[in-house]
């Protein structure tokens, strides 16, 4: 069976996640999306509400898996049993950085390959940082998530920008 894992931040998901992984699900036996828990970083969403969302959004796709880690990817991989990484480039400057850890995973452990993906053109220009940023703004961000996630990403926005117990002068 070849396991493949696509990790992530998911700081939300966005179409263009999606599009990845419906298409890396067709082409593996299982695919695990794997949710980075980064503590360098500092998240929108807590892991366990990303793995929620991807979850709820995966959930028609009977290879799929959703889980988290921290740490290596390499060293997930490994305890996983992935052969495979899936990683999407957007455009040539996610190239050389992607290639780069690819060749890294490779040297730390050669049973791992990666596969590059390039994103549908359609969400070429789509990333996380920019659904959160139009978000914070209270933008519309239609295009960019499904429906089902919006309502909690605007929701998230209004939580931190208006703790409780803050005052409005």
């Amino acid at each position: 069976m070849k396991r493949a894992i696509y990790p992530g931040s998911f700081d939300p998901v966005t179409f263009g996640h999606i599009d990845m992984i419906e298409r890396s699900a067709k082409i593996v036996d299982e695919l695990v999306v794997a949710v980075l828990n980064n503590s360098a970083k500092n998240p929108l969403f807590s892991v366990k509400e990303r793995v929620s969302m991807l979850e709820e959004i995966t959930s028609h796709l009977p290879n799929v898996k959703i889980t988290f880690f921290d740490g290596l990817l390499i060293d997930y991989a490994r305890k996983i049993d992935a052969a495979i990484i899936i990683r999407g480039l957007r455009a040539i400057t996610d190239f050389e950085y992607e290639l780069q850890l690819a060749q890294t995973n490779r040297i730390v452990d050669s049973r791992v390959d990666t596969i590059f993906l390039t994103t549908s053109l359609e969400y070429a220009y789509l990333s996380s940082t920019i659904v959160k940023e139009v978000a914070s703004y209270g933008g519309d961000i239609s295009h960019f998530v499904p429906e089902q996630l919006m309502e909690r990403i605007y929701q998230k926005y209004a939580e931190v920008q208006n703790p409780k117990g803050a005052q409005n002068f």
